[in-house]
C-alpha cells in the first residue's frame, strides 16, 4: 500500500504491518483515502482532528446555502374585483423581492361544486403575472382536495 505521511509527504510503498506501527508509533490514525486504487492509498493522521474539520466546513456550506422563502396568497373562488387587486398586489411584491408565490384557492362545502370558478380565478392570476413570473407548478388539488394550488417564480432579470 502506499503511504502519505501526516504532514502530505509520500513515504511510498509499504506493508500495511509498517504503516500501523508508524501511525501507532506517532499516536495517530492510519486512513484509507483511496480504496480503488492500484496499490491503495492510506494517511497517517489524527481521525478525530480530521472529521471535525470536515464537520466544520460542512456546517460553513450549509450556513452559506440560500433558502428560498414560498410566500402563500390565499383566494376565494368568488374574490371581489377589488380584493383580487389588492391579493395580486401583494403577489407582485412578493415576486419582486426574490420569493416564490404559492397562491390558493380555498373552497368550503358548496363551492366544492363549481371548480370551474377556481380554475377561472387562477387562470386571472396567471395572466395578470405573465411578465414578471412564470408557473413552477400547475394547478393542483391540495389539502385533501379543498383547496386549488399553483406556485409561481420570479423570472430572471434580462430574460423572457
Amino acid at each position: 500500500m502506499r503511504l502519505i505521511d501526516a504532514d502530505g509527504t509520500q513515504v511510498g510503498i509499504v506493508p500495511i504491518e509498517h504503516a500501523l506501527e508508524l501511525a501507532r508509533q506517532r499516536g495517530l490514525d492510519l486512513v484509507e483515502v483511496a480504496p480503488t486504487a492500484r496499490p491503495i492509498v492510506c494517511k497517517i493522521m489524527d481521525w478525530g482532528k480530521y472529521r471535525y474539520e470536515q464537520e466544520k466546513k460542512a456546517r460553513e456550506a450549509r450556513k452559506k446555502e440560500h433558502q428560498i422563502e414560498v410566500k402563500e396568497v390565499k383566494f376565494r373562488p368568488g374574490v371581489a374585483d377589488h380584493d383580487f387587486q389588492t391579493k395580486l398586489n401583494m403577489v407582485k411584491r412578493f415576486l419582486a423581492e426574490g420569493k416564490h408565490v404559492k397562491v390558493t384557492i380555498m373552497f368550503r362545502r358548496r363551492e366544492m361544486r363549481r371548480l370551474e370558478n377556481g380554475y377561472e380565478v387562477l387562470e386571472r392570476v396567471r395572466e395578470a403575472l405573465a411578465d414578471v413570473a412564470k408557473v413552477e407548478k400547475d394547478a393542483s388539488m391540495a389539502d385533501g382536495g379543498r383547496d386549488l394550488t399553483m406556485v409561481f417564480v420570479p423570472l430572471r432579470r434580462g430574460s423572457s
